[in-house]
């Protein structure tokens, strides 16, 4: 059982607090990386403090805190320079490591003045269309170059602001048996409501599960009815990615979640997924496609007729943070217990000066996660199904991503047949 103390330790993310310093060892996104070439600067929110980030003329990028230490005004609203953000209030320039190198009213003044006037700085980067930030404290480890950021295809970000807790969102990542009940036989309940056939990809039924940890977070592993110990779900699983991701996906279609911790009460989720089935032309995208994914209609009502519509009123309606101490868990629920036992001992391991899970500081070209690749053996179906009842639905791209799955499938066969 957790108490409200341990319930507070988990959840509460701000600076200060065990949670916090655990998850300022890693890097998140901010943005688009679009977003800074169509205005270089912009203010952010992560783990309940604001910032600006930003991109130099020259393509370096920045992130400070907001507030400006002579006034207080926002450096969102600054001016971008070679040299880094201007305040536009009063003129005064930070550079990318947050030090005061010139004050516009003051041209003259000390250096020992300027360097008790600093804002606080992280580190920023651009990878796979989207900026990252790490906020944390003392040498910065590398950006983790997962293959979701680097693999060849058309890519694809659906998106949005939850009301929510991170974690909740996160213990949803290793709980296999809601894919039975919300994704089976809720979908399969409002479907016949609603006249509409639910994907026949997700009619499934479990015999067992398993949560292995390894160097990146927990392998969730499932066998269905059906299937043998031989099948991808068993013998490879997918990954929930430490803190705060899960790579998910297969037959062409790949998903990395994301769920960043905007402040205890809000996050933004990402679905950021890379289409590349067997078969399929090189993929040519400046950027990737973001749009943003809509969960409630014009009443107020979740949309629960595609698949994480029903998992974001799963997550909303625990409240803006889930009260564990309420709970009354099961073995059922082994994988939320395995994920907050590992957040704890990674807060451990911080408190005690050693980097936690999944903190990355070799340089590296990509970082290849298990992941089933023929999933519930359904092809090309399985990837039409998750486009037409998932989030992708909402992209302006969702017709041409079934056609290019439909269009490889047919090559492959073809150039099968031939043989």
């Amino acid at each position: 059982m957790v108490t409200k103390e341990q319930n507070e330790e988990l959840t509460r993310v701000g600076p200060g607090t065990p949670m916090g310093a655990l998850l300022r060892h890693y890097w998140y996104p901010v943005c688009f990386e679009r977003q800074l070439d169509e205005f270089p600067v912009k203010k952010v929110r992560l783990l309940g403090e604001n910032f600006a980030v930003f991109k130099t003329p020259e393509g370096q990028y920045g992130i400070v805190a907001e507030r400006c230490p002579h006034r207080g005004a926002s450096l969102a609203y600054g001016i971008v320079e070679d040299g880094g953000l201007r305040c536009g209030y009063h003129g005064w320039l930070f550079d990318r490591e947050g030090a005061c190198t010139e004050i516009l009213a003051e041209p003259d003044s000390s250096a020992r003045f300027r360097a008790g006037v600093c804002v606080k700085a992280g580190r920023a980067q651009a990878l796979g269309g989207l900026v990252w930030a790490w906020i944390g404290e003392g040498s910065a480890p590398e950006l983790p170059r997962y293959e979701a950021y680097v693999m060849d295809g058309v890519r694809d970000i659906g998106h949005t602001v939850l009301p929510c807790n991170w974690l909740q969102i996160m213990e949803n990542s290793v709980d296999p048996y809601h894919v039975e009940a919300l994704h089976g036989n809720y979908f399969e309940f409002i479907a016949r409501w609603k006249g509409f056939e639910m994907p026949s990809a997700f009619k499934n039924k479990h015999e067992k599960v398993s949560f292995d940890p390894f160097e990146h977070g927990i392998i969730k592993r499932r066998l269905l009815v059906g299937q043998t110990e031989d099948s991808d779900d068993w013998k490879i699983g997918h990954p929930l990615v430490f803190p705060y991701k899960m790579w998910v996906g297969g037959n062409g279609v790949y998903q990395m979640q994301i769920r960043v911790p905007v402040d205890d009460t809000t996050t933004w989720v990402m679905f950021y997924t890379v289409h590349a089935p067997e078969g399929a032309a090189p993929a040519d995208q400046m950027y990737p496609v973001d749009y943003e994914i809509e969960w409630v209609d014009s009443n107020g009502d979740y949309i629960v007729d595609y698949i994480e519509g029903q998992d974001i009123m799963a997550w909303v309606t625990q409240g803006a943070i889930a009260d564990r101490p309420g709970e009354h868990l099961t073995r059922s629920d082994l994988g939320v217990v395995a994920l907050r036992k590992m957040f704890r001992d990674s807060m451990t391991a911080v408190a005690e000066g050693r980097d936690p899970v999944a903190v990355i500081r070799q340089p590296h070209e990509v970082i290849p996660l298990p992941l089933e690749r023929s999933k519930f053996g359904r092809g090309a179906e399985f990837a039409v199904q998750w486009i037409d009842r998932g989030s992708m639905r909402y992209s302006p791209l969702a017709d041409d991503l079934k056609k290019l799955h439909v269009t490889a499938a047919a090559a492959v066969a073809a150039a099968a047949a031939d043989q």
